[in-house]
């Protein structure tokens, strides 16, 4: 899923208000003019998917860029979902497989926690119906990504 870090460069975002993190870090491809591609998932902003273009500047030079904005949408769409503690990620695969049987691409931040990116094209129905099922057996959660507060990427306060 994503790029090896050959010319790509870190962005961020800072998210005071996420139940998990406080900011998050993207690997992502210099276009100019304060412009970047994003090349890996997000695992915990919202309204930011893989292959969207944003507009980052930092405050110093010391400093990564900040995500500003949105400049142009890929089209992805981003789910995240959270396995239960007692699954252990040899009972996680044959969920992933599905999943990944439908069209997604999965990134794991730990062994309980992945993003799924779903390329245009991909039934963001058949996924979620899919994942559905699974909460109702128990095995998992499951979050969109949208925009939680307008003009941020950060949860609700």
């Amino acid at each position: 899923m994503s790029s090896e870090p050959n010319d790509l460069v870190k962005v961020c975002v800072e998210l005071p208000h996420h139940w998990w993190l406080k900011g998050e870090s993207f690997w992502a491809q210099p276009l100019g003019n304060d412009r970047y591609r994003l090349e890996n998932v997000p695992f915990c902003a919202y309204d930011l998917n893989f292959g969207d273009v944003v507009l980052a500047t930092a405050d110093s030079e010391e400093l990564k860029p900040e995500i500003r904005a949105v400049v142009e949408r890929s089209g992805h769409q981003t789910l995240r979902i959270s396995f239960g503690d007692q699954l252990s990620r040899e009972a996680q695969e044959p969920i992933i497989a599905a999943l990944q049987a439908l069209g997604g691409e999965l990134e794991r931040a730990n062994g309980q926690f992945l993003a799924i990116d779903i390329p245009p094209g991909v039934s963001v129905d058949a996924l979620r119906d899919a994942l559905d099922e699974q909460v109702d057996a128990g095995t998992l959660e499951y979050e969109t990504c949208e925009a939680r507060v307008p003009g941020s990427f950060d949860a609700a306060p």
